[in-house]
């Protein structure tokens, strides 16, 4: 028999712990009621901001998250061709197109400059050209081996505006291609530029300061090319002051700032004159020849327009004596280039679809009302997508994403269109400087290859914009080329003078 106390005990033990077993199991439920409450909150919190945000596409074209803003679409968008990307979403707005009207362009030092300088931009052309480029490319067919034809035209514009900016040739195009320590150094530095354009500025900043990264990439790349302009400005102040003839000074751009005053009337300092100098390197680069590689890439899938500026060459050069016709190799004349229209309307087109710099920005600097009455404050970045203006067809008309160099002629001459439907060059007091010698650049370039080879796109090679400052090809323009006959030649000229 059990004792009463221990049964008593037992009893209590096991209302105690009915009572602990209860207790714990209202307790678990009213903390199990608690989770579900609070996720109940947060899931009806989720659905109003994407709600909210999902809203604002209507708005913006894209969903605008807090903190993180159309950082998610952006990321989205970069999983593909994000300039196409971008055109869907600002076509699918029907954004308005504002017109402005004639601003008269700032020529200050560096129109002087261009004109002071003479022909030299178009003879150190000619020489790199006919000295290396050409020479290049027979090799290559002699060869029978495929070309990186970007790579090489970035090499001929690079050469090309060092002697227009330095006088320096630093021998990019020479045979067997060197790497450059200049070019290479210039090229990481515009290539880890592109991060800070999708990189929050604190982050940047913080990467700056800690010497990480893109960040002491650019650094280093930045002081390589401050070294060899500083050597150039130290080389050339030497030379100039050891010329006693006024008549025998260079006429590159650094020789004659060296020859101006500032404002105070003081000569310029040696950082303004490399930063003049390696601006006019940035800007004039690689815009040009990366025109030419799209360029060249339309051509292949547009013989009927390779077959008229083939035609148009022949029939200008036809123009000639026979004898000076027949000169090997054939120089181009300068105003023979001037009469290329139609391939002037070409190379237009070409930029018209895909713009060296698809995408640019301007800073407000005061309060500001746009044409359709959009307000911007100071500080605020407006950014515009010359890529997507090409394929508006509010802008460019229902065949605006055809390539048709005919658009750009009347009456078999070339016209050109306003800077603010056409902005591959900018427009108003921010107009390219250098516009018409790129235009004559490329033209010579091409016409000099054109009427030499036909160029082909290596079988499967892909063709894709690369996310940079510039639209470079993702994986350059590898093609073979294949000399035109004289036979072939001919029949163009027997067309022309029936």
């Amino acid at each position: 028999m059990i004792p009463s106390t221990t049964s008593a005990n037992l009893t209590s033990l096991s209302s105690s712990s009915t009572q602990n077993l209860a207790g714990n199991f209202l307790s678990r439920r009213f903390f199990f009621l608690h989770d579900i409450q609070i996720l109940e909150l947060f899931l009806a919190l989720f659905v109003f901001v994407s709600i909210h945000s999902l809203r604002q596409k209507k708005r913006y074209g894209l969903p605008v998250w807090p903190f993180l803003g159309m950082l998610p679409s952006l990321v989205s968008g970069l999983q593909g061709n994000m300039y196409e990307w971008l055109t869907d979403v600002i076509c699918s707005q029907n954004a308005p197109t504002m017109r402005r009207g004639n601003d008269k362009g700032r020529r200050q030092a560096l129109s002087s400059t261009q004109r002071s300088s003479g022909n030299s931009p178009t003879e150190s052309l000619l020489e790199l050209v006919h000295s290396g480029l050409l020479p290049v490319l027979e090799n290559s067919v002699n060869s029978l081996v495929s070309i990186d034809l970007q790579d090489i035209l970035l090499r001929l514009t690079f050469d090309n505006v060092c002697m227009i900016a330095f006088g320096v040739d630093p021998g990019f195009l020479r045979p067997g291609l060197p790497e450059i320590p200049f070019a290479k150094a210039f090229e990481d530095a515009t290539e880890a530029t592109v991060f800070r354009f999708v990189t929050p500025t604190c982050i940047w900043k913080i990467m700056r300061y800690l010497d990480l990264g893109t960040e002491r990439k650019l650094k280093q790349s930045i002081k390589g090319v401050d070294e060899f302009a500083e050597e150039v400005i130290r080389r050339r102040k030497k030379e100039l002051s050891l010329l006693s003839d006024k008549n025998t000074q260079r006429s590159d751009i650094l020789s004659i700032f060296m020859g101006l005053k500032n404002e105070h009337g003081q000569p310029y300092s040696d950082k303004f004159l490399r930063d003049i100098c390696v601006n006019f390197i940035l800007a004039g680069r690689d815009t040009s020849s990366v025109a030419l590689s799209w360029f060249f890439w339309l051509l292949e899938q547009n013989p009927r327009v390779e077959e008229k500026i083939l035609a148009e060459i022949c029939r200008i050069v036809g123009e000639r004596e026979e004898v000076k016709r027949k000169e090997s190799p054939l120089v181009f004349k300068p105003e023979e280039i001037k009469k290329m229209d139609y391939l002037h309307a070409a190379l237009s087109e070409a930029l018209r679809l895909y713009p060296s710099v698809p995408v640019d920005h301007k800073e407000v600097v005061e309060d500001d009302i746009f044409p359709d009455g959009t307000v911007v404050k100071r500080g605020t970045k407006v950014i515009y997508a010359i890529y997507a203006m090409g394929r508006m067809e509010a802008i460019w008309g229902k065949d605006c994403r055809e390539f048709k160099p005919e658009r750009w002629l009347r009456d078999g001459r070339f016209m050109s269109e306003s800077a603010y439907k056409f902005t591959a060059f900018n427009g108003g007091p921010r107009l390219c400087l250098g516009k018409d010698f790129a235009y004559y650049q490329m033209k010579f370039a091409a016409a000099s290859i054109i009427y030499r080879y036909s160029v082909k796109v290596a079988k499967n090679h892909p063709v894709v914009p690369k996310l940079a400052l510039t639209m470079y090809m993702k994986h350059g323009l590898k093609v073979n080329l294949y000399k035109r006959q004289e036979l072939e030649l001919q029949k163009y000229y027997s067309n022309n003078n029936p």
